[in-house]
């Protein structure tokens, strides 16, 4: 149990650019009636961003 939780923080940042950061994207963009570039979703282009974004913050630990 002690390795899944560890395992589970590990990987914490990556599931918060993919399940928070994206949809804030995401959701920005829609708000301010701005379109996605390269005909992409408004959720594809923040998956674009936010996945990227959580695996660099999970390799490096720090967000930037």
């Amino acid at each position: 149990m002690t390795t899944a939780i560890k395992q589970l923080f590990y990987w914490m940042p990556f599931l918060f650019g993919i399940g928070f950061i994206a949809p804030l994207i995401a959701q920005m963009l829609e708000y301010w009636q701005v379109s996605a570039p390269w005909g992409l979703s408004p959720v594809m282009f923040g998956l674009l961003i936010g996945a990227p974004w959580g695996l660099y913050a999970t390799l490096r630990g720090r967000w930037l």
